[in-house]
């Protein structure tokens, strides 16, 4: 065992946030610390590294264990530049790597008789540094500079010039270096992107200690913690497994517990009827009976009902009206800013009903992009059109929509009147406002709440074409529940910028990962993505230096039949020099077929969009408007030709290959 929290207690004025908390964390294990915001997470972890004392209770590190903590705002020396500010966690190898150049350059001219000395002080610092790793520290920092999003041309950046977020992450990477027995976390995922944050999860998973996380982010629960605490009214539950076992086994003991309270309700109820109705008979021994019932249910020890779970909070998105089937077209888009170029030949659509993610490193445009789409920013170049009655509804992270003199409860009551004060203050609680919270005025409220009131009211809202910039930051992990079952149930289309890989996974049919300047596009879930992006980017690789070879060896635009010759032609080639006379006819037999097939692939897709284009074209007749089964048995029609023109593609690209 490395730590132990025995009875842990703290209250801040009347307010009781930890009561009597225990729970240990064993050798190399990863545990998770997880709550709705302001469940006291990071009171705890404060508490556990020293910076808070508890009202009562022990925290235990063993003994000779070192524990090193990484807060959301983790302090750095802004002296010093990124890579230096790292290399201090260094600084005994360095000391050490000194002493052995001291060492070298004395021998060169010591006598005979200090040069054994000397040899015997070298031995004995050399094999310091090696048991150290000295010689890998240098590479090692750096790969953690990269794995932390940071590229060689940013190492000599000074710390000052850093924003928060980056100092959160330089931060990261020193105690990252510092490996100490018991590393703990808190929300550590904030400010990496994708890449630094699947970085992270390998570096954890095979990191030679303990670790403690606080974080929303579940995708990154699920790939790290071993132990699931719980912090919920200010006690404490420990459940063994990652995110996904813990959330099923709490809303087993939920069902229990609320069965039990129900049970336990009826029952009391049930005993004050009978009570009353003894006393009602009004004899010496009626109530008597009375009295002792009334005895046996004060020594009730009376259940506590349960907390709410999203299933009691739910929300519903609902278009006021439908739009086309074409909802956006994009075509050609290209943005650069300040000599920086973020993306070219930007072009795709989005279809009624779909849910798009777009994903991508932190820079890469995909913020320019939702607002070239919401006519904030114009594009360099390239264009796009909004399909029949689309309308817009757009959560961007500056909270435009906001009015800062407005309480929260105007906010919402201004903008939809028709609704209940309880209406309104159970929209704003899914969203963590509760009690005087709904009084606050919006100039007051940081940054992360207004986010939050931002969604609350876009909820409300009745566009059919939503799109959404970060829209589970600040949320924790209940409240984002809540939003993916609202998008979901959605009839409408949904188009949006995320880094929460679990949300992505609960909500996207689509993603479009802008990567490259480009945007590659992946029918499925964040999951599929994992799956395929390394085929698709291979692919993508090999179809560009494909066409560059084509472009100066073959005119561009070869109908299908000459651009298969042409793919087959080196192997033709080959054949003709190094095969004997039969194995060429074999070969040449082989490349017939494989032309064949290709060119009955091309008919098949051809074939395949004629008729999704006839479809469309019957769909959008007014005349089969009225026809339901018509239009479902169009619908189905639709839905398998386009997943066989799927696996076509797929096919015809392999072939091609």
């Amino acid at each position: 065992m490395i730590l132990s929290c025995q009875n842990i207690s703290k209250s801040f004025m009347e307010n009781k946030v930890l009561e009597k908390i225990s729970f240990h964390i064993e050798d190399y294990e990863k545990a998770a610390i997880v709550g709705i915001n302001g469940a006291g997470k990071t009171t705890l972890l404060r508490i556990i590294v020293g910076e808070l004392e508890p009202d009562s209770g022990i925290v235990t590190l063993a003994k000779d264990k070192t524990l090193g903590y990484l807060a959301q705002d983790g302090a750095v020396d802004t002296s010093n530049t990124i890579y230096q500010e790292l290399l201090s966690v260094k600084q005994e190898l360095i000391d050490l790597e000194r002493r052995i150049r001291a060492c070298e350059l004395e021998m060169q001219s010591a006598s005979e008789s200090r040069l054994e000395t000397l040899m015997k002080q070298y031995s004995d610092l050399t094999h310091a540094f090696e048991t150290r790793d000295g010689y890998a520290y240098r590479s090692e920092l750096t790969g953690v500079l990269k794995g932390l999003g940071f590229s060689e041309d940013e190492f000599d950046r000074p710390v000052s010039t850093l924003s928060g977020g980056q100092k959160t992450r330089v931060a990261l990477g020193k105690l990252l270096l510092q490996k100490p027995s018991l590393i703990i976390l808190d929300e550590p995922t904030n400010h990496l992107d994708m890449n630094s944050i699947a970085w992270l999860e390998t570096y954890l998973l095979n990191y030679k200690g303990a670790v403690i996380i606080v974080s929303h982010d579940r995708y990154f629960l699920d790939r790290i913690a071993t132990k699931v605490i719980e912090i919920d009214r200010s006690k404490a539950a420990v459940f063994q497994g990652n995110y996904s076992d813990y959330a099923a086994k709490k809303e087993q003991l939920r069902a229990a517990a609320m069965n039990a309270y129900l049970n336990q309700q009826r029952e009391i109820r049930h005993q004050e009827q009978v009570i009353e109705k003894l006393r009602s008979f009004n004899r010496e021994k009626s109530i008597k009976r009375a009295e002792s019932r009334e005895k046996m249910l004060g020594r009730i020890d009376v259940l506590e009902k349960p907390a709410e779970t999203k299933a009691d909070m739910r929300l519903t998105l609902t278009p006021r009206f439908k739009s086309g089937n074409d909802v956006l077209t994009v075509e050609d888009l290209a943005k650069s800013f300040d000599g920086t170029h973020l993306f070219d030949h930007v072009s795709f659509e989005i279809k009624r009903g779909e849910h798009v993610a777009i994903i991508g490193d932190n820079g890469t445009g995909k913020t320019t992009l939702l607002k070239i789409l919401n006519r904030m920013l114009p594009p360099d170049s390239g264009l796009f059109r909004l399909g029949t009655n689309v309308e817009i509804g757009y959560y961007d992270q500056e909270h435009h929509v906001l009015h800062t003199d407005k309480t929260l409860f105007e906010e919402i009551s201004d903008d939809y009147p028709t609704l209940t004060n309880t209406e309104i203050r159970n929209v704003l609680a899914a969203f963590l406002f509760t009690g005087d919270d709904v009084f606050k005025r919006i100039g007051d409220l940081s940054g992360g709440e207004r986010g939050r009131v931002s969604l609350a009211k876009l909820m409300l809202g009745s566009a059919n074409f939503l799109i959404l910039d970060e829209p589970t930051n600040h949320l924790d992990i209940l409240s984002k529940e809540i939003l993916e079952d609202a998008l979901n149930s959605y009839e409408g289309t949904v188009l949006y910028v995320s880094h929460d890989r679990y949300f992505i996974n609960r909500t996207a049919g689509r993603i479009l990962d802008l990567t490259a300047h480009r945007l590659v596009n992946y029918i499925g879930n964040y999951d599929y993505y994992l799956e395929k992006r390394q085929v698709q980017m291979a692919a993508l690789k090999a179809a560009e230096a494909d066409a560059a070879d084509r472009g100066s060896a073959a005119p561009s635009g070869l109908p299908s039949e000459e651009r298969s010759r042409t793919l087959s032609s080196p192997a033709q080639a080959e054949s003709g020099n190094k095969l004997d006379w039969k194995a060429q006819k074999e070969e040449q037999a082989k490349i017939r077929k494989r032309e064949n097939d290709l060119k009955k692939c091309e008919e098949k897709i051809a074939a395949l969009e004629k008729r999704l284009k006839e479809i469309e074209t019957e769909m959008s007749d007014p005349a089969i408007g009225t026809q339901v089964a018509k239009l479902q048995e169009l619908a189905k029609e639709q839905g398998s030709l386009s997943a066989e023109l799927e696996t076509l593609y797929e096919q015809w690209e392999a072939m091609a290959d």
